[in-house]
């Protein structure tokens, strides 16, 4: 099984549209909840470069810290999902 992990800020629509995909696609992940301010988003700003949210980590593919709600639900479609081979 896949060993994820996401950066995630509660209420946030776009984590929760990344949530939404990881349940779609029954997959394990490992949840980090991160502060609010951004000013506060040390860990997510070392994996990523940045400090927005959501972040995701996929290291079994290399995946060190993928940001943007968009491109993590294409990847995780292709990866696990209709797209995967």
């Amino acid at each position: 099984m896949a060993n994820l992990e996401l950066y995630e800020l509660d209420g946030c629509p776009y984590c929760a549209k990344v949530i939404d995909k990881l349940d779609e696609l029954d997959l394990d992940y490992e949840s980090h909840m991160v502060a609010g301010p951004k000013s506060e988003r040390d860990e997510v700003e070392e994996v990523s470069g940045q400090r927005g949210v959501p972040v995701l980590v996929d290291e079994e593919n290399g995946v060190e810290g993928m940001p943007e709600s968009d491109d993590i639900v294409e990847y995780l479609d292709e990866e696990y999902g209709s797209g995967a081979a």
